[in-house]
């Protein structure tokens, strides 16, 4: 029986620098973005496992038996074993939530993620108590943010928790907590499975911003949380431009191919600017000069360049960057390009007026926009009565 209301909740990501060049075995910094999902967890009415997601339109209950019976089914050789996501595994959670074969629709691959995890988790640590979970998010879905990843954890942190595979760390009297690194790496691992789910082959940079916050280092399949990063403030302004990644990386890929004497110095060069930058962003904690922000915004316009030149840019980028540049900001696409996403640097010293005027103007051309931070925690748990009355009414409103 599972007895207390908590929280947990998980970053988004954004891609810093090397985006499209990690493709090719080149570094890529991915950073935790301050705009997060949030998990309620409370005690369910008794034999019951309830799942709302107001935001994909999911609003789910199942009893215990049922749900037990479902774990056998696809458990295998009985408790203890690890269902892997596979096509029969899969089939069978599809067949049971009543999702059609190859829906890819969010509200279809959210239910099969929960469902997944929650009876793989149980087959290994347990039956899940009765409990509601209700999902809320404020990231935006299909724009490259690490959405799927941030429920995921969440998911993994929660269910986990409630099963006793880790503790609950949340004193009474705290507003917030975290896990162990030993937790951690638990709640990582499983985040990837659901991630598995949704993505069916996901790289595990996503779900580890997610777990660890700060900001990592990719290379090669090779995952390395940076120790100690500043936060750094940022404007995040999504153009609503929809594009295809597959589309985008075989673009990179065939420009290569035709002109590798010109293209792959450029990747060398973003390789270069994404190690410059971790050393930058490592140095920065222990000395937190003014001096390292310019640097960090000739990285972003020389790097921002370097995509338009492998041919991931778009006019509606180009916009971002023209109008942030009026008010003397420095902006970079983040993510796949094409459209998609931007992020522009606010130097401590740029002032709120600059902020707000550079943020009306890129609403009036269309784009939604956010002032957030990067380098934020990773997964977190919080007592209910410390989360902001923006996250509670939005809780309540779900």
């Amino acid at each position: 029986m599972w007895a207390r209301e908590l929280a947990v909740s998980a970053p988004g990501k954004v891609i810093l620098h090397g985006e499209h060049a990690v493709v090719l075995g080149k570094v890529a910094l991915a950073v935790a973005l301050d705009l997060r999902t949030f998990l309620r967890l409370r005690p369910g009415a008794e034999g019951r496992l309830s799942v709302s997601l107001p935001g994909v339109g999911v609003r789910r209950s199942w009893d215990a038996p049922g749900l037990r019976a479902l774990r056998g089914r696809i458990a295998g050789k009985g408790r203890g074993e690890e269902p892997l996501p596979g096509d029969k595994q899969l089939d069978a959670l599809r067949e049971f939530a009543g999702i059609a074969a190859g829906a890819s629709a969010p509200e279809s691959l959210a239910t099969l993620a929960f469902l997944y995890m929650c009876l793989a988790i149980s087959a290994k640590y347990g039956d899940v108590p009765s409990v509601d979970i209700l999902v809320w998010s404020e990231l935006p879905t299909g724009a490259g943010l690490g959405s799927s990843a941030a429920y995921a954890v969440c998911l993994a942190a929660a269910l986990l928790m409630v099963c006793g595979a880790i503790s609950c760390p949340l004193q009474e009297g705290e507003s917030t907590a975290r896990w162990t690194e030993e937790e951690l790496t638990l709640i990582n691992s499983w985040a990837f499975r659901g991630e598995q789910v949704i993505h069916g082959n996901p790289s595990g940079v996503d779900n580890a911003v997610g777990t660890w916050g700060g900001a990592l280092r990719y290379q090669a399949g090779k995952i390395t949380p940076l120790k100690r990063v500043p936060t750094l403030r940022i404007l995040l302004t999504n153009t609503k431009v929809p594009r295809s990644t597959k589309v985008l990386v075989a673009g990179v890929k065939e420009k290569i191919l035709k002109f590798p004497a010109i293209m792959n110095p450029v990747l060398d060069s973003i390789d270069a600017i994404s190690q410059e930058c971790q050393s930058v962003l490592e140095a920065m904690p222990a000395n937190p000069s003014p001096e390292h922000y310019p640097v960090l915004e000739e990285f972003f316009d020389i790097n921002q360049h370097h995509l338009n030149v492998l041919g991931v840019g778009h006019p509606s980028l180009d916009r971002l960057c023209q109008v942030t540049a009026s008010h003397s900001l420095h902006s970079k696409l983040t993510g796949a390009g094409g459209g998609g996403c931007g992020i522009t640097l606010l130097p401590p010293d740029t002032s709120p007026l600059a902020v707000e005027a550079a943020k009306q103007d890129l609403c009036a051309c269309g784009f939604e926009c956010w002032e957030t931070k990067i380098g934020a925690p990773g997964v977190t748990l919080h007592s209910c009565s410390s989360l902001s009355a923006q996250v509670l009414h939005a809780l309540a409103q779900s």
